[in-house]
């Protein structure tokens, strides 16, 4: 199978941001998307800054092609600010998280007349009927595709970092599971979810994308939910490992620091390098750390099986991607991820709203409410 790379000029940007809605009087989910989705989109006069997902209690926001993560948050912030107008009279309000804290995933609504969501639960059933979970994406450009995939195994290193420092999501139906990201063990459910397979080069991954399709695991590569994909329509790498995020803040700090490795390991491979990595098992055993103790996790950062406090890990990366960040723009955001351990990741912060309500969960989705209208 041969699939086309769109080269994108290096180190451009585009975020997709997943938003639901809740009841302003209840807290609980709102399935108003389509309502807000359509009165957005006449609003701005492009239908592809929001969008449908699959439930009707989902709105998400898309940005276009931009150079800067400062560019590219000023558009969120816009669109967001839209979104939250158009919920207004519809009684709904907009937050952001993995998961909601208390809602229940079998009494919310498939999006109606799309094939590709009935076909997603035709196949997966009971598991995809429980994927109550919402995320952002980060893609950024990469001009050549032989480049893609080693830039993927690579990220893979860094998947607890961007794991422990937007987990969002203690809660599950009511319920505090412990863990800080409960929606990363959730998604891995799915048939092509979770962390990639083994792949080596480009060609590998077009052998991986026949045989899935020859097969009917997927009906293009599209339908792959990796962690972290290459996607060829954009000329992109796409991050998918983050929980839904709670502030545009964050956001920006996570897609600073998603560019600014991306880019870090792109110059590498131009100056002849050999990109590291690391053992599969040491992957998946940091993804689980990650999504169990959150900033908290000991991580393992290297092949040799050495091990760091993530939050410590992040601090010094934050330093040695400085002069990437100067490069590209957006060392303001790179260090807001300092500002971040400092008053915790907002899995933390919903942790201790609960607590001091008394385990009232309606409070935490106000907090989230609130987080979210304050940071745009």
């Amino acid at each position: 199978m041969d699939i086309r790379f769109t080269e994108s000029r290096p180190s451009t940007l585009g975020v997709e941001w997943e938003l639901p809605l809740v009841d302003r009087d209840t807290g609980d989910l709102a399935p108003r998307a389509p309502a807000v989705i359509s009165a957005v989109q006449e609003r701005l006069g492009d239908p592809d800054r929001v969008t449908e997902e699959l439930l009707t209690n989902t709105v998400e926001v898309v940005t276009g092609v931009h150079d800067t993560v400062g560019g590219a948050t000023r558009e969120l912030a816009g669109i967001i600010g839209e979104v939250v107008d158009a919920a207004e009279p519809l009684d709904a309000q907009v937050m952001c998280s993995g998961t909601h804290p208390f809602a229940v995933w079998d009494q919310q609504e498939i999006t109606p007349d799309s094939e590709h969501y009935t076909t997603l639960i035709d196949r997966t059933r009971w598991w995809g009927r429980q994927m109550l979970i919402w995320g952002v994406h980060v893609h950024v450009g990469i001009d050549d595709r032989d480049k893609a995939v080693p830039i993927m195994n690579a990220m893979l290193a860094y998947v607890p970092h961007l794991q422990a420092f937007t987990a969002s999501s203690p809660f599950w139906g009511g319920t505090d599971t412990g863990y800080a990201s409960n929606r990363a063990l959730m998604f891995q459910q799915l048939p092509t979810g979770g962390l990639p397979p083994d792949v080596t080069g480009w060609a590998d991954f077009e052998t991986v994308v026949d045989d899935l399709t020859r097969t009917g695991v997927i009906e293009g590569f599209k339908d792959l939910r990796w962690d972290i994909r290459p996607s060829p329509g954009w000329g992109t790498l796409e991050n998918r490992v983050s929980d839904g995020i709670s502030t545009l803040h964050e956001v920006g700090a996570v897609t600073a620091f998603v560019q600014c490795l991306v880019t870090a390991l792109s110059d590498r491979l131009d100056r002849g390098e050999t990109l590291p990595s690391m053992q599969p098992w040491f992957i998946r055993e940091n993804k689980w750390r990650a999504a169990r103790y959150g900033m908290e996790a000991e991580i393992i950062t290297n092949a040799a099986g050495d091990e760091r406090l993530v939050t410590d890990e992040v601090h010094d990366l934050v330093g040695r991607l400085d002069p990437i960040a100067e490069r590209l723009g957006c060392q303001q955001e790179l260090h807001h991820l300092d500002t971040m351990i400092a008053d915790g990741a907002s899995y933390q912060r919903q942790l201790r709203v609960a607590q001091e309500n008394g385990g009232d969960l309606r409070a935490v989705v106000r907090h989230l409410v609130t987080e979210l209208r304050e940071s745009l």
